[in-house]
């Protein structure tokens, strides 16, 4: 299995960010980490070793990503405001930089997202928003209203960064081309934010697997979903 690492700065973010990259062909994935998590933690965590045969045999090219939640989400020492145009900075460097860059690479016209936990947020808010560029969405535990984190404070840029809220009125025809799994378990503390999103993807008819497994929140089970979840990559 290849390892990359890479180091580049960002246009949108105004600082550099760091990156693993595992495999050297297939279909691209950016996978996100957990709250306020590192590049390298989805390795150290082995969600990386759940996926070497996809890697090895060249299905998949798997992106992982830094994040910045501690300067926008998780940050208490700015405003709300300031969290929510912190991680449209972000998600404009994923939409202008990353993709297209795997994208290209990799020479398939759309990516694939994931993440567990707090990472689900990031590959769900992601795909929603930008549909057109994103084949497949795995979610695994993953949290997906951000209003947690905003101390009452709600405006436009929350409301467009949480998908709970924006999707309903959503009506982006890719929507309902997109392969979507939102994977979590029984004894899940995530487990109703997801039969809420999946409610509302019901209501819009459009197609996804609720995926709610035995376990817990954590790694375990997401090392037992993640392959599967990669196996309907087509």
């Amino acid at each position: 299995m290849t390892e990359q690492y890479k180091r580049w700065y960002s246009r949108n973010l105004s600082r550099d960010l760091d990156m693993l990259i595992f495999g050297d062909r297939g279909y691209p994935l950016i996978l996100f980490p957990t709250s306020m998590g590192r590049y390298y933690q989805n390795k150290d965590f082995h969600l990386i070793d759940s996926a070497r045969w996809f890697i090895d045999n060249g299905l998949v090219k798997i992106y992982c990503i830094d994040s910045i939640d501690g300067q926008s989400w998780y940050n208490k020492n700015i405003h709300p405001a300031d969290r929510a145009r912190t991680h449209i900075a972000y998600d404009k460097m994923l939409n202008e930089e990353l993709a297209p860059w795997a994208m290209h690479e990799t020479g398939v016209n759309r990516v694939a997202v994931a993440g567990c936990s707090f990472g689900g947020y990031h590959a769900a808010n992601f795909a929603f928003k930008h549909p057109e560029k994103v084949g497949h969405l795995f979610s695994m535990g993953g949290v997906f209203d951000i209003k947690r984190f905003t101390d009452g404070f709600y405006n436009n840029d929350i409301f467009y960064n949480n998908p709970v809220d924006f999707l309903p009125g959503d009506n982006h025809p890719d929507l309902w081309r997109m392969n979507i799994i939102l994977g979590t378990a029984d004894h899940d503390f995530c487990k109703d934010e997801n039969i809420r999103l999946s409610n509302i993807l019901k209501q819009k008819h459009i197609n996804h697997w609720l995926d709610i497994r035995n376990g817990t929140h954590d790694w375990p089970v997401w090392r037992q979903m993640f392959p599967h979840y990669l196996s309907t990559i087509k």
